[in-house]
């Protein structure tokens, strides 16, 4: 959530905990002699890659291996997630096989959930980049892409309800509902965790202050895109590609777990939200990359073409298409993790910062600038903000959206 490197939340997984797992498996033959070669710095999750040797002196068999609080993710979430993942796989999109003990991929044991993946071939040049941290190339965005709308047009074919309500889930629920801070009551209703922390703050005049006006442009658009099970965490970190260069393909997908029934305009929109503002950095120099925009847009409609309510509805979603995810992260820090500072972090700074970016003249720029991109070469939509309720420009005090200003750095 920042620039210094922290600690995960939880602690490493140890070798006999990983030995003591891959038993389970069917296929394994050498289970005990499986050694940890790599731990993720990923805070959500304990994530390493392990090593098992091959079948009459083969190639080693690599896996990852992942442990989740059982407050965060159940058994059955995680075989909702692996069922996607296979549905995928079986359209011909790379991503990882989930394996299984016969009966089940995800097992509950005392106060956690594990699964165990297949690790993709591929090269990984973002592996030890910070989340949510630019594309190095236009080259790769234009290729993420395309990997992006190959899978939503695999999605297509694919059925499934809305996993549960955790911590630590994409979802476009509250954004799409009418009265959105009624959503966010009723949600903490539910959710003990988030009423725990929101019992202490003005949050519906907070919320009803930066979410208001954004959320009234995109309400009108909610209900005309259609539902589609999503990846929901497009972002560099988790792609594999085909080489270092900068003009190199996507070859695999992972980390699907915050894949959820949402859609295709929805992905679309975080991939841009993750992948082309540097967040991370100081707000007083937060660099916008549209080179990024531009080529990660023109990839995707280069294979999968936007509909005409989906071109309308993008430039409108992108300010808060954040919102239901921050929530989840504010839950998740104050309820599990406990750690008052990073929920403060996730609620001011995430859900309320960047609302406030957004409402702002580079935000606003950056949406106009989508708008531009998404109807080149279309004539003008003449949308108009919804009657009573003033204009993202209105409020930054401009007529209409200013032109964004040129990349701030080269790709």
């Amino acid at each position: 959530m920042g620039l210094v490197p922290v600690p995960p939340d939880w602690p490493p997984l140890r070798t006999e905990e990983v030995c003591r797992l891959l038993a389970r498996l069917v296929g394994l033959e050498d289970a005990s002699a499986a050694r940890i070669t790599w731990h993720s710095p990923r805070p959500f999750a304990a994530t390493a890659v392990i090593s098992v040797p091959g079948t009459g002196g083969g190639e080693p068999l690599r896996l990852v291996v992942k442990r989740h609080h059982r407050a965060v993710r159940t058994r059955t979430s995680l075989q909702a997630e692996h069922a996607f993942m296979q549905h995928l796989a079986a359209q011909g999109v790379a991503v990882p096989r989930a394996l299984d003990d016969g009966a089940r991929s995800a097992w509950a044991e005392d106060d956690f959930v594990y699964e165990v993946l297949e690790l993709l071939d591929g090269h990984d040049p973002y592996r030890e980049a910070r989340s949510w941290t630019p594309f190095t190339s236009v080259g790769h965005a234009q290729a993420a892409g395309r990997a992006l709308a190959r899978l939503h047009l695999a999605s297509e074919t694919y059925a499934a309800p809305a996993r549960p309500h955790e911590p630590l889930r994409a979802s476009a629920e509250i954004i799409s509902c009418a009265r959105p801070v009624a959503a966010v009551a009723a949600l903490a209703e539910e959710r003990p965790g988030l009423a725990g922390f929101l019992r202490h703050r003005p949050w519906r005049r907070e919320l009803a202050t930066s979410l208001g006006p954004l959320h009234a442009r995109f309400a009108p658009h909610a209900d005309a895109l259609a539902p589609l099970w999503a990846h929901n965490d497009w972002h560099p970190s988790n792609l594999l590609w085909s080489g270092p260069r900068a003009d190199a393909q996507v070859t695999g997908v992972i980390d699907f777990g915050l894949s959820n029934l949402t859609t295709a305009c929805y992905d679309l929109a975080t991939a841009i939200e993750r992948s082309a503002i540097g967040w991370l950095g100081p707000a007083d120099r937060r660099t916008v990359r549209p080179d990024l925009v531009k080529a990660l847009l023109g990839g995707y409609s280069s294979l999968r073409r936007l509909e005409p309510e989906e071109r309308a509805a993008l430039p409108d979603l992108l300010p808060v298409v954040h919102v239901d995810y921050a929530l989840s992260e504010v839950e998740y820090f104050h309820a599990i993790a406990r750690s008052p500072a990073n929920a403060m972090l996730a609620y001011r700074d995430y859900l309320l910062g960047h609302l406030d970016w957004f409402a702002g003249p580079e935000g606003t720029a950056l949406c106009s600038y989508v708008e531009q991109v998404v109807n080149a070469g279309r004539r003008p939509s003449g949308r108009a903000a919804p009657a009573g309720r003033p204009s993202t420009a209105a409020r930054s005090g401009a007529k209409s959206r200013a032109p964004l200003p040129p990349p701030s750095r080269s790709g």
